[in-house]
C-alpha cells in the first residue's frame, strides 16, 4: 500500500513525455493571437472572450494526421460554439443563477455523451461548459449574432491553421477515419452513467456557488467537470488536485497583473492596459498548451490567467473579489467532482483512457 501511495505521489508531480508540444502550442497561440489582436486594433478588447473560446478548437487533434485533425477539430468546434451560443442566449435574456446551473448541468451531460461518442481529446465537455458559463456571465455589448460570428470565425481560422501544414505536400490518406466509441450495450450504460456524473457534479457545484452568493458559480461547475475526465479513480483525483494547486499558483500571476501597483503608469495611456492584458492572454495560452498533455497542474498555472484576464477585459471587476471567488469556486468544484467520482463508480466497461 505504501508503495502504491508513493507511486501516486510521484505521478502527481511528474512530467509526461514530450510530443512536439511546442508545435501544438504555436498553432493554438496563432489561432488565439490573430483574432484577438484584430479585435484589439478595432478597439474592442471586450470581445476577445468570444474569439478565444472559438480559437480553443486548436487544442484538439494535436497529434493526428491533418485530415483526421480536420474532422476532430470540426467536432470540437461544435462543442465550443454550442457552449458559446447557449451562454450568449443566457446573457442576452438575463438568465443567471439557477437558470445557468440547470442549463449548464444538462448540457454537461449531453456534451459528455457526444464527446465519448466521437472520442474528443482533450476528454469530455469541459471547454464547452466553460465557454457557456463564461459567456453567460458577461454582458453582451453587440448583437448576439455578431458575438457568435466572432467565435465561429475564430474557430474556422483555428481549423485552417491546424490543417495548414498539409499544403507542404502531405498526401491524403484514403479511408482514414477517427476512432469512435460505439455506444451499444454495456458501453451505452457506461456512457449514461458517466453523463449522469457530469450532471450531478456540475449541478451540485453550481448550486453550492449560487447558495453561497458567489458571482461566478460557473467556475465551480467547470472545476467539478475536471476530475470526471480521468480514466480511473487515481487519475481523477490527480486532476482535481492539479486543478486546485495549479489554479492557486495561477492566481498569484493574476494578482501580479491585475493589482494596481505594477501597472499604475499605464493608466495615463488610454487602451494600454487592455493591450497588455490581451497580449498576456496570448502568451499564457501558448504556455497552457505547452504543458496540457504533460502536466495538467502546470497547464492550469497558465490557463487561470487566460480565463480571468479575458473575463476582466469583457466585464471589469474588483480584482480582489475576482481572485478570491476563483480560488473558492475552484476548491468547491474540484472537491465535488472528486466526491462524485468516489461515490458514483463505473461498474461497467471503461470508456477510454484519458489523454
Amino acid at each position: 500500500m505504501a508503495h502504491g501511495l508513493l507511486r501516486h505521489l510521484r505521478d502527481l508531480h511528474s512530467l509526461g513525455p514530450a510530443n512536439n508540444d511546442h508545435l501544438s502550442a504555436l498553432r493554438v497561440a496563432v489561432s488565439v493571437a490573430v483574432p484577438s489582436l484584430a479585435l484589439l486594433v478595432f478597439g474592442r478588447p471586450d470581445l476577445i472572450i468570444y474569439a478565444v473560446f472559438g480559437a480553443l478548437t486548436g487544442m484538439y487533434g494535436r497529434s493526428e494526421p491533418h485530415q483526421l485533425r480536420l474532422i476532430h477539430q470540426t467536432q470540437a468546434a461544435l462543442v465550443l460554439l454550442s457552449g458559446v451560443g447557449v451562454g450568449i442566449f443566457l446573457s442576452v435574456n438575463h438568465l443567471h443563477s439557477w437558470w445557468l446551473v440547470g442549463v449548464e448541468a444538462v448540457l454537461a451531460g449531453i456534451g459528455s455523451v457526444f464527446s465519448d461518442r466521437v472520442n474528443l481529446k482533450p476528454n469530455g465537455p469541459f471547454f464547452g461548459i466553460l465557454a457557456l458559463g463564461a459567456c453567460a456571465s458577461v454582458p453582451i455589448t453587440i448583437p448576439w449574432f455578431a458575438a457568435l460570428v466572432i467565435a465561429a470565425a475564430s474557430a474556422a481560422f483555428s481549423i485552417a491553421v491546424g490543417f495548414g501544414g498539409w499544403v507542404r505536400g502531405r498526401k491524403w490518406q484514403p479511408g482514414a477515419v477517427r476512432a469512435a466509441t460505439p455506444l451499444g450495450g454495456l458501453r451505452r450504460q457506461a456512457a449514461v452513467i458517466h453523463a449522469a456524473r457530469y450532471v450531478l457534479a456540475v449541478g451540485t457545484a453550481g448550486s453550492i456557488g449560487v447558495l453561497s452568493g458567489s458571482g461566478h458559480p460557473h467556475w465551480a461547475m467547470a472545476a467539478a467537470a475536471v476530475p470526471l475526465a480521468g480514466a480511473d479513480l487515481p487519475s481523477s483525483v490527480h486532476r482535481g488536485l492539479h486543478r486546485m494547486v495549479g489554479t492557486f499558483l495561477g492566481l498569484v500571476l493574476v494578482a501580479v497583473v491585475l493589482l494596481p501597483a505594477p501597472w499604475a503608469p499605464l493608466t495615463f495611456f488610454p487602451g494600454a492596459e487592455a493591450a497588455v492584458l490581451a497580449v498576456l492572454v496570448i502568451i499564457f495560452q501558448f504556455t497552457t498548451e505547452l504543458f496540457m498533455t504533460r502536466h495538467y497542474g502546470l497547464a492550469m498555472v497558465s490557463f487561470t490567467p487566460v480565463i480571468l484576464l479575458m473575463t476582466q477585459l469583457a466585464a471589469p471587476a474588483d480584482p480582489y473579489v475576482l481572485i478570491t471567488e476563483r480560488a473558492v469556486e475552484t476548491v468547491v468544484g474540484a472537491v465535488v467532482g472528486i466526491l462524485v467520482i468516489v461515490l458514483v463508480r463505473r461498474r461497467t466497461v471503461r470508456l477510454r483512457p484519458s489523454s
